[in-house]
């Protein structure tokens, strides 16, 4: 005779009526620094045990808690881009229903903004994936920047852009150095929502590196495969910047994407040049393929110089070392402000975009940049000393280390893609992280603290900056 339960270890799953159906459990627990929702095994058991079909449902059930996290994971296992042959000649649109049965406490039904809320994170995320997963030979910078205008119309925002020559004449040595050698010229442009009544300025800054050779420093034949994927950090802030702003944002918040492809060509920057970067300050070139912080730290100085940003947070795919340093599922975060480390952690564990902190000491670190010809170089004297937080410290060095705002960055190089599929990360995190500041109450639920009662009254009431974010 069967057994009538499942034995999630650390999930189960059954077939039901000739594999039409099936029933999965989850873990009935999971450790601190994974999410309550364990949105991964959702993802997981989606993409394993979905009966096929042309219209499927999904029956979700778990806490109001969890809607936001385990939407976000389902939308994860369904990915847009393909080229396949089989998937053009399909005449019949695949639909997949989900319907959430809440338990537990709050267990009402869902109202339509909630449903809301949910299909925009779901789009972003999926909207991060696919640029994520299109091959640089159709999404080259060109093309990405057709994405971003598309956001924009979208919302009603005309973007700012600055491309090839004009990011040299205006000092933006870091991305034009990047840049320069490939077909489609570098670029960077901002999205930016301005309502009326924000309290403070927020600036989203995002690696777009549509491919990475290595440039000159060039990469081998199986590290390279992959670097489709280098523009993961400003294909999430697109994705999460229209969804932010469709629910809705009381604040100031620029996206701001620095793309280039680094290729490999007569006009490629050289190991030994000496380029002079946004921020005014020199960077001797030691190695091509650090690349990534070359056009983060132009990125966050426009956000600190241009747009007078109070929070600055990067997003990137920038070291291999992440994902020895925090694994394969967790981000690595870097910031100058504690509380925000732990908001970090905190909003992961709410959303299912997990991540976990690296080690922040400049006065230790940041020396392994020494150069004798300029005030630094762009990559490290010793690949053993944290070489995940020397990385995020040399973005920081072009606003300041004493910079008095809030500085935060998100290394994704390793959760950006499970397998040979992006994952969208870094939408959601973005949506649950500054959640505080949004006019939609499921944000309200998932910031880190906001309006869900981290933060005594009294505080509350004397700092309407802390109140919405951190």
């Amino acid at each position: 005779m069967e057994s009538t339960t499942l034995n999630p270890n650390p999930t189960d799953s059954c077939p039901l009526y000739l594999n039409y159906a099936t029933v999965a459990a989850l873990p009935s627990r999971v450790s601190r620094h994974n999410s309550p929702s364990a949105a991964q095994f959702i993802t997981r058991l989606v993409r394993n045990c979905l009966p096929g079909g042309v219209s499927r449902c999904i029956l979700m059930v778990c806490e109001r808690s969890e809607v936001f996290a385990s939407a976000c994971a389902l939308a994860r296992a369904f990915p847009l881009f393909t080229h396949r042959s089989s998937a053009s000649r399909r005449t019949e649109k695949k639909t997949v229903t989900v319907e959430f049965f809440l338990v537990g406490q709050n267990n009402g039904p869902m109202e339509v903004a909630t449903l809301k809320c949910l299909a925009s994170a779901t789009e972003g995320v999926r909207l991060a994936a696919r640029i994520v997963d299109t091959p640089c030979n159709e999404m080259n910078t060109d093309n990405f920047l057709e994405e971003i205008k598309k956001v924009g119309k979208d919302l009603g925002i005309t973007p700012t852009i600055i491309r090839d020559e004009e990011l040299k004449e205006r000092g933006f040595g870091g991305i034009y150095g990047v840049g320069k050698a490939a077909l489609h010229p570098p670029a960077l442009a901002v999205l930016s929502h301005t309502p009326d009544g924000a309290t403070q300025t927020i600036a989203w800054v995002g690696k777009g590196i549509v491919y990475d050779t290595g440039g000159l420093s060039i990469k081998g034949k199986t590290t390279m495969p992959g670097m489709k994927r280098d523009c993961g950090g400003a294909a999430a802030i697109l994705g999460a910047f229209k969804a932010t702003v469709k629910q809705g944002f009381k604040d100031n918040l620029h996206a701001v994407f620095c793309l280039a492809e680094n290729a490999v060509g007569p006009r490629a920057t050289r190991p030994d040049d000496i380029h002079v970067l946004y921020s005014g300050k020199t960077v001797e070139i030691n190695n091509t393929d650090a690349e990534g912080r070359l056009i983060l730290a132009d990125g966050v100085a426009y956000a600190c110089k241009d747009l007078g940003a109070d929070i600055i947070l990067d997003m990137a795919t920038l070291t291999g070392a992440q994902g020895i340093a925090t694994g394969k599922y967790h981000a690595a975060v870097l910031t100058n402000n504690e509380e925000w480390e732990k908001a970090c952690v905190k909003a992961g564990r709410n959303c299912g975009d997990l991540v976990h902190p690296l080690v922040y000491c400049p006065e230790l670190h940041f020396s392994e940049f020494t150069s004798a010809v300029a005030d630094m170089k762009n990559s490290v004297a010793d690949r053993d000393n944290t070489p995940s937080s020397c990385a995020g410290l040399f973005i920081a060095s072009h606003i300041g280390f004493d910079w008095p705002g809030v500085w935060v960055h998100i290394d994704i190089a390793a959760p950006v893609h499970a397998g040979e599929r992006a994952t969208g990360y870094g939408v959601a995190l973005l949506l649950s992280l500054f959640g505080g500041a949004s006019e939609d109450p499921l944000l309200n639920l998932v910031s880190p603290l906001g309006c869900n009662g981290d933060s005594p009254p009294e505080e509350m009431e004397r700092d309407s900056k802390r109140r919405r974010l951190v």
